[in-house]
């Protein structure tokens, strides 16, 4: 059957620097438990060691409220000294492959845009997130690193601190960061990795058309615990396969399998308060590879919190298991090469576009590859520098596109940048670019 291979995948919900006072901490434990105390460090420290009386919650706010948990990289300052040890060569090395590879990271950046206040002091506006890593990683020759996609939607009253899970109440936000991506960064998602772990038909509708890969699945957990996150809500997976192959979803259940194109793959968490990957989990998807021939094992946790502990944490993980499944071979990856190796092999990925304007229409012709959805990612910029989205007209189905520009869509002279973007079927991306300014 050849090699079988386990792929070692750390995604990180990648959101930059962030904030919390001792009032706003004891702000969400009223929030999550429903429980009132002065907000004192002398509290916080009861509260961590269990002494304080909560009518049997206390094993779930000690784990809420754990020290290492508190302890945020609150500037790009910290993010930076974490970085700069994390992407080294030596510190990589510390937790080898058996390919001759060592530790890969997959960075799912975020666009923190659209909320009305910033009391945690993120770092707010378009790419500052994306381009700090899309720098570092290229300072720091973090060649095996990929760059991916996160997003979080927002609340009906556009809270900073609210959980929400509508793409559909966030699509002007949404449609603007992938419009800059494509035309200021030549950029196109492939990889997704949800906000709050959550999708819900529109999210799931949404990413059909657009994203091949999805680090979502949490099955296997309730709350632990956690009340604000009890009974599904945010990430709702109590009902998908617990596999670490992946599996493609009914197009009216994300959690079921069926004809939809995009993958979903398992990611449990790291460093975190709830769904932490353990050693069962481990030796599940070993055992994957095992019979199956490869698998996944994918974990995630937040860049505004230090990794290292929970690197050295999951690598002792997988060292013991390594030991119960000596015909199984690790492998660190990047999250989309991942998916391609298990999906894709040897298969021609990238696809690739032409575009031309020919009086006031647009012409889009796939000349190469194959496109992942029904159409490529239309991206416009106005001189006055606004960002819109629109559908294509369809001349020849997943092959060729149109669209005109008049007074019904934008007129032409309104027009200063075009992008037209796609994610392959098996992966990778295309993005064509047509400055109207200097045609």
């Amino acid at each position: 059957m050849g090699i079988k291979v386990l792929h070692i995948v750390h995604c990180i919900d990648t959101e930059g620097p962030l904030s919390e006072s001792i009032t706003d901490t004891f702000a969400r434990l009223k929030s999550i438990f429903n429980i009132t105390l002065d907000p004192t460090l002398n509290n916080l420290r009861l509260l961590q060691q269990k002494k304080v009386s909560l009518n049997g919650q206390e094993d779930a706010v000690a784990t809420c409220f754990a020290p290492n948990l508190l302890e945020y990289n609150h500037d790009w300052n910290a993010i930076t000294l974490m970085l700069d040890e994390i992407l080294s060569s030596e510190f990589r090395a510390n937790y080898p492959d058996d390919f001759n590879g060592f530790w890969t990271y997959s960075w799912h950046c975020v666009d923190h845009m659209g909320f009305d206040s910033n009391p945690r002091h993120k770092d707010y506006g378009y790419g500052k997130i994306f381009r700090f890593y899309k720098y570092k990683l290229k300072q720091t020759k973090s060649n095996q690193d990929e760059l991916n996609w996160h997003f979080h939607p927002l609340s009906l009253l556009k809270n900073p601190l609210a959980c929400a899970t509508s793409y559909t109440n966030s699509y002007n936000q949404l449609n603007n960061i992938l419009c800059r991506r494509i035309i200021e960064d030549n950029w196109f998602p492939t990889v997704n990795r949800p906000g709050f772990h959550a999708e819900r038909p529109d999210s799931h509708a949404f990413l059909e058309q657009w994203i091949p890969f999805d680090y979502a699945n949490q099955s296997g957990f309730e709350s632990d615990g956690q009340l604000d996150i009890a009974s599904g809500r945010y990430g709702d997976w109590r009902r998908a396969p617990k596999t670490w192959r992946g599996y493609h979803p009914s197009h009216d259940d994300y959690q079921v399998e069926g004809a939809c194109r995009r993958k979903i793959f398992r990611c449990l968490n790291i460093g975190t308060r709830t769904r932490l990957i353990n050693e069962l989990h481990v030796n599940e998807a070993f055992l994957e590879a095992k019979l199956k021939g490869s698998a996944i094992l994918a974990f995630a946790n937040h860049d505004y919190r230090d990794m290292r502990n929970d690197i050295d944490k999951i690598y002792r993980l997988i060292t013991n298991a390594r030991n119960k499944f000596p015909e199984v071979s690790i492998k660190f990856s990047g999250a989309e090469e991942a998916a391609i190796s298990i999906t894709a092999a040897n298969i021609n990925l990238k696809p690739k576009l032409n575009i031309a304007i020919s009086d006031f229409t647009l012409y889009v012709e796939v000349i190469g590859g194959e496109i992942f959805g029904p159409q490529p990612y239309l991206a416009i910029k106005t001189l006055n520098g606004e960002f819109y989205h629109d559908n294509f007209d369809v001349s020849v189905p997943k092959r060729v596109f149109t669209y005109t520009f008049d007074e019904s869509t934008i007129p032409l002279n309104l027009i200063g940048l075009i992008g037209v973007a796609s994610a392959g079927k098996h992966g990778d991306f295309a993005v064509e670019t047509l400055n109207l300014q200097n045609s």
